[in-house]
């Protein structure tokens, strides 16, 4: 599936090959010269992944990343660092401040766009298209399709792509804070009672097929889904 990459880097013809390289891929590139300006896209709307240069005018690309794994709000956006630097202490230096990978000067477009996607499908995998199936229920990201036991059942948008991110993120409770960012994305400004608005819909979706006691709600906390039965039944 299309990602949206920050590409932070301050040298115009590496700049250009990644963004065409990436967009080829499928991906949507929007890009920084600096850590200011990456700041201030970030702020604006968090993408799935930072490809981040680690020598840049004023900030380094280091302190950038640093930045990130800080705030709360940015801490879990993937990072692949980009540098000429190669020794191991370098390495070591940018793993342990963040980083999830490390490419180093000069590389290949094609081990960078499969980089990209190695990291994605372990840290952002609704950001990938791998088909994910759980308890019979199959969703398909390249096809839009959501089948139960070969039923295939039809979804809002808005429906398949929280379907989507619960299925990526089996068993884990999400506030309905997380969802609206994650689903809706943290620029969209909505209600939080929105979401259970879109819940409601999502299981009456599945309900054809059996699959609605997936979508668990926990009490003061949000929701999740789950193969596991609850003791007490979801609130609808």
């Amino acid at each position: 599936m299309p990602a949206n990459i920050l590409l932070v880097e301050d040298e115009p013809a590496i700049q250009e090959l990644i963004a065409a390289n990436l967009a080829r891929a499928g991906h949507h590139v929007v890009r920084a010269a600096d850590a200011e300006i990456a700041g201030r896209i970030v702020r604006e709307a968090l993408p799935d992944l930072v490809l981040l240069d680690w020598m840049l005018p004023g900030a380094s690309g280091i302190e950038f990343a640093r930045r990130l794994r800080a705030d709360e709000r940015t801490r879990n956006v993937p990072i692949i660092m980009l540098t000429a630097r190669g020794e191991e202490q370098d390495k070591v230096v940018g793993l342990e401040t963040g980083a999830d990978d490390y490419v180093t000067k000069p590389f290949s477009p094609r081990e960078l766009v499969a980089r990209i996607k190695a990291v994605l499908r372990r840290r952002a995998p609704q950001a990938t298209e791998d088909a994910v199936e759980i308890g019979g229920l199959r969703l398909d990201p390249v096809t839009h399709r959501v089948s139960a036991d070969d039923q295939t059942l039809a979804l809002g948008p808005t429906e398949f792509r929280l379907l989507h991110f619960l299925m990526t993120h089996p068993e884990r409770v999400h506030s309905r804070a997380q969802l609206l960012d994650q689903v809706w994305g943290d620029h969209v400004f909505v209600e939080e009672r929105t979401v259970d608005v879109h819940i409601r819909r999502l299981r009456c979706a599945l309900e054809p097929g059996g699959h609605d006691a997936l979508i668990q709600t926990v009490r003061g906390s949000g929701y999740r889904l789950s193969t596991q039965a609850q003791q007490a039944s979801p609130a609808r």
